[in-house]
């Protein structure tokens, strides 16, 4: 399973990157894997307003049914169109083709509260 260094990370098993002013949001490698093959994904719509911790989206595999959680508070200002028309990006690209949106943050000290790759590697492998 891949942990890219760059990206921070939730206990739900969300990465964020940061580009300035905005953060791109999906599903860790290691969640994909634990849904199975993604068959539908529910995007937050642009312009919502997401809080950090409560859900933005939905991730429906052929196992499951599982929500998105917002790593950050921010205003949605782009969702992927690749992974709603192509769910399975999720599972072969987690990290590039398979990001779910973009959110403008509004706090960026709410990034403090996340983790680096190391501690989200430690906290996977206790699983």
């Amino acid at each position: 399973m891949e942990f890219p260094n760059e990206l921070k990370y939730t206990k739900d098993h969300e990465w964020i990157r940061i580009e300035g002013d905005i953060g791109v949001v999906g599903v860790t490698d290691y969640a994909q894997h634990a849904l199975g093959d993604v068959v539908f994904v529910e995007l937050p719509k642009v312009g919502a307003q997401v809080v950090r911790g409560k859900g933005a989206g939905v991730v429906e595999s052929v196992k499951s049914v599982s929500d998105v959680f917002s790593p950050v508070s921010g205003k949605v200002v782009e969702a992927n169109a690749a992974v709603d028309s192509s769910p399975e990006l999720v599972n072969k690209s987690p990290y590039t083709d398979g990001w779910m949106f973009k959110v403008r943050l509004s706090d960026k000290k709410e990034l403090d509260t996340l983790m680096g790759s190391k501690d989200y590697q430690k906290l996977v492998d206790k699983k």
